[in-house]
């Protein structure tokens, strides 16, 4: 049975198209100022790029930041159950689960057969998510896919004490102007927001192994600087970004 699973976050849009155990197709795009035209696009060039119609797909199922605004979903369900559906079957060991969005972060903690156990959710500071590195990125002007490299050359990490987005940029930009070396404070920028999830994960307790699943699992610095402070290896898969969006996509294959 052929199903979709659709993930419109804050940032970006993706799509996985999954049937007979694996995944037949997947897609991202960027979801700009509305939620269901990007829902729309998404699943419009999903479908050509996979040569399928609408009407092959059995079951949709939506999640995300945006997952209300798909009209043409049988269900939507919440991303921390997608996450972790989609994570365990990637990765099937995983207990723990850092899921850091353009606008939340997440800590979910699973049993042995994959289900939600409990988990913890940021949602109201964009301190410690996907669009803090954004915001920092562009104040250190640094390409946000090259940002978590530069940050590995750091030999002693910038202290950055601010816990506010708009605050810890004025923060940065004063250590610009003492001439703080540019990889110290990219360095200590990584490990700021890695010691606010730290401190989400020790509010649910700690369960190795650990995954990061989203698409701040595509930064090596983050991984790095979680690696460092919850003294365990910290993995990732390269489908991570995709992880809610197959979630849902496992779900709809559930539905009746």
């Amino acid at each position: 049975m052929l199903t979709l699973g659709l993930d419109i976050g804050s940032l970006t849009a993706k799509g996985v198209l999954f049937d007979n155990g694996s995944i037949v197709e997947k897609h991202l795009i960027q979801v700009g100022y509305n939620s269901k035209n990007a829902a729309d696009k998404l699943m419009e060039e999903l479908l050509a790029k996979a040569s399928v119609t609408s009407s092959d797909i059995k079951k949709v199922i939506a999640t995300g930041y945006g997952r209300n605004s798909i009209d043409f979903a049988d269900k939507s369900v919440s991303e921390i159950i997608c996450h972790g559906k989609g994570i365990h079957f990637l990765l099937p060991d995983i207990r723990t689960i850092i899921d850091i969005g353009g606008q939340d972060s997440k800590v979910i903690l699973l049993d042995e057969k994959g289900t939600v156990v409990n988990f913890v959710m940021n949602d109201k500071c964009a301190a410690g998510t996907g669009r803090f590195l954004d915001v920092m990125a562009r104040a250190m002007e640094t390409e946000i896919q090259h940002f978590g490299e530069l940050s590995l050359k750091g030999k002693n990490p910038s202290k950055i004490s601010s816990v506010c987005t708009v605050f810890a940029e004025s923060e940065i930009i004063s250590l610009v102007a003492k001439g703080e070396n540019r990889e110290d404070i990219t360095s200590g920028i990584h490990l700021s927001i890695a010691r606010r999830i730290v401190s989400m994960v020790k509010r649910v307790g700690l369960v190795t192994p650990v995954a990061m699943s989203g698409g701040v699992a595509l930064n090596i610095g983050v991984i790095d600087a979680l690696q460092k402070l919850l003294k365990t290896t910290v993995k990732t898969t390269p489908l991570a970004q995709y992880g809610g969006a197959l979630g849902a996509a496992l779900l709809a294959q559930e539905i009746d």
